[in-house]
């Protein structure tokens, strides 16, 4: 052998050596992954095709007193097809019926779907859009059709589902009954959060294809929880009342904005809050939460707070007589003066609250307390003015009162100025917890939104009356006031609203709006002045007057002066409004019939509320053209059971007219 021929040789002999040692490795390596690390890869291989999708709960409802929704989470389905699981045979003896199905439902043509279905199936297609958005009676429907009734795996019928959340009732109360996502926590669905939601639950799939996964199984490997539902001491048919009734003045007098408490007396439970702002094409709706947030200066609503601590400390009585002079007066050049030119004389400091005299209010208050006007500041603080109500529902407004020790702010005429209610700041439900006091024997009760919390129809929690102070004053100063917030309305400033068919008591506010200092472009301040323009328009009571029941304020800011500016005007018939559909849709039928022969007096459109309560007793009366909530009083006081859809006046009515009563019966009314 040549030496050229051993060196070839020698070469190759290397290259088998190396050939298999590099043999030899690839053989280990496939050894240790399959043996070694095997269950490591197929992990991560599984990983990537299969995964564990989260299923979330429903968040529980929020409802009101009657047990209406006013927010609930509603279920909306996508549905999908894999058109490959389904077998020829299948496939091939169902697709007219599918299509025809799916034609009498979505209104395309039965070839259009016949092509659309036949198309997926060559292009093998396992992620086929069906329906999107679709509610649970759809859903339902759509599942039930040929080929898609045989399921997941053999009918390849594929459902995602997701929630909404959604206001049966619409705009009404949006702002209280509020919401919890990206904008924020607000309103009773911020509040009480931590209630209404649940725990997730979860459910396998299986990738098959680019960013398309399909369920591995028919039902989820872990069911989500739901939240609790929380039950509201809002009364839809109050809300509705109170939301119309503030609706029609500010578009009458072209306001800004306003709102509308109404709360139970005893218990302090919210049963309706309005809060409707312009916008700049003049429509209104619920923009914030003013009678919640929005601190200003109540005016003369305040005075019955003035006359409380001077009736207390017995420097006054209602009978106790002050000169108001020509109706003007000048404090440190700074003119206090009464809206009825000319002034009214000597009178009594009832008849000062009565008529609303600035002048007869400030000199009864500087008489008493300028030498010392910590003592008026203090009571006023101990009433419960000084401080937040601590309300579950966030973004309360701070309340000011001014102090003798705050150097800085308390001035010559901070004390005057309190006790006609300017200098001072508090919200309208903290106005109208005060007077819901007066009404309720000086015990203050703490606002509530919320009654209770329900999981699974169970109570969890309840949630009681809260005293926020057991006695604002004694009950003979209490009396006082009740007797003179009842005459203004019988003899005072509104008298516009009385009326003999039931008793209210409660007080006017006209406050000028304050404007503040600003910089113009140039430099140059403008405002620092109380404006003769701008108005806040007021009127907070309670009724029955000898036996309240309910409180209510009504706030209106910025009223076109043109059209009317006083509380009075302004104000107070939304208070009357709300106050006699209340009192005439009570379920106490000897309330209604004594005042029947007085229904003239009431609004046109309760007069067809008493003619069908009082004439039509013993058989169903035609609802049809009146609004949903007073539909509703009608029917329920008559004993039947009401449920509703939509909003607005009824449409239609599930039970004919003229057909007899029997109690407890169950009548669907439709509403737009």
């Amino acid at each position: 052998m040549s030496t050229e021929q051993k060196g070839i040789l020698s070469r190759l002999s290397i290259v088998v050596v190396l050939m298999t040692l590099f043999l030899l490795v690839v053989f280990v390596k496939i050894a240790r992954i399959q043996y070694l690390e095997g269950d490591k890869y197929r992990d991560i291989s599984e990983n990537r095709t299969i995964r564990k999708d989260t299923i979330y709960y429903n968040r529980g409802n929020v409802v009101s007193a009657r047990g209406s929704l006013l927010a609930t989470s509603m279920s909306k389905y996508d549905i999908r097809m894999d058109v490959v699981t389904v077998s020829d045979d299948v496939f091939e003896k169902n697709i007219h019926a599918l299509s025809e199905s799916m034609a009498a439902m979505f209104g395309k043509p039965i070839q259009y779907y016949k092509t659309y279905f036949r198309r997926a199936r060559r292009t093998k297609n396992r992620y086929l859009l069906i329906a999107r958005n679709l509610g649970y009676m759809d859903y339902l429907k759509v599942k039930s059709f040929p080929i898609f009734r045989l399921g997941l795996y053999k009918g390849g019928f594929i459902t995602e589902q997701r929630t909404v959340r959604e206001h049966p009732i619409g705009k009404i109360a949006e702002r209280t009954i509020g919401y919890d996502d990206y904008r924020g926590e607000v309103g009773i669905e911020g509040a009480y959060t931590e209630y209404l939601e649940g725990s997730v639950g979860w459910r396998m799939k299986q990738k098959i294809a680019k960013n398309q996964w399909k369920p591995i199984n028919d039902n989820n490997e872990v069911e989500p929880k739901d939240g609790s539902d929380v039950i509201t001491t809002i009364d839809i048919n109050v809300q509705d009342i109170a939301h119309h009734a503030l609706l029609e003045q500010l578009e009458k007098f072209e306001a800004d904005h306003g709102c509308v408490i109404v709360m139970e007396t005893k218990t302090g439970n919210i049963k309706a809050i309005a809060n409707l702002g312009r916008t700049s094409k003049g429509k209104f709706y619920e923009k914030r939460n003013y009678a919640v947030w929005e601190s200003h200066e109540p005016g003369s609503t305040f005075k019955v707070a003035s006359l409380l601590v001077a009736l207390e400390d017995k420097v006054v009585d209602t009978s106790t007589v002050v000169d108001t002079e020509k109706g003007r007066i000048y404090i440190h050049r700074k003119k206090v003066e009464d809206s009825h030119r000319g002034g009214y004389g000597k009178i009594s400091a009832g008849r000062v609250i009565e008529v609303s005299s600035n002048v007869g209010i400030v000199k009864l208050i500087q008489k008493h307390y300028k030498q010392n006007p910590q003592k008026f500041v203090d009571a006023i603080n101990e009433i419960g003015f000084g401080s937040k109500l601590g309300l579950e529902i966030k973004g309360e407004g701070a309340p000011y009162i001014p102090s003798p020790k705050d150097k800085k702010r308390w001035n010559g005429i901070s004390l005057e100025w309190m006790a006609w209610g300017y200098g001072i700041s508090l919200t309208p439900l903290q106005t109208l917890t005060f007077y819901n006091a007066i009404a309720n024997d000086g015990v203050m009760v703490k606002p509530k939104f919320v009654s209770e919390l329900r999981t699974e129809g169970k109570i969890d929690k309840v949630f009681e009356t809260e005293v926020l102070n057991p006695k604002i004053a004694s009950m003979e100063t209490v009396k006082k006031l009740r007797r003179v917030l009842e005459k203004v309305v019988e003899q005072g400033t509104a008298t516009n609203i009385y009326t003999p068919n039931f008793s209210m008591a409660g007080k006017t506010g006209t406050a000028k709006k304050f404007i503040p200092v600003t910089k113009d472009e140039h430099g140059e301040l403008h405002g620092g002045y109380y404006s003769s323009k701008h108005y806040t328009a007021s009127f907070a009571g309670f009724f029955p007057a000898d036996a309240p029941k309910y409180s209510c304020i009504v706030v209106v800011h910025n009223p076109d002066k043109k059209k009317g500016y006083y509380g009075a005007t302004v104000a107070a018939p939304v208070f009357k409004k709300i106050a006699q559909k209340m009192y005439a849709s009570a379920p106490i039928k000897t309330q209604v019939e004594n005042s029947a022969p007085e229904v003239m007096d009431l609004e046109e459109d309760m007069e067809a509320y008493y003619a069908l309560l009082n004439d039509e007793v013993k058989t169903i009366p035609d609802v049809r053209g009146m609004s949903g909530m007073d539909a509703i009083s009608v029917l329920e006081n008559l004993g039947m059971k009401v449920e509703f859809e939509g909003v607005g006046r009824v449409k239609r009515q599930s039970i004919r007219k003229g057909t007899r009563i029997k109690k407890g019966t169950t009548i669907v009314l439709k509403l737009s």
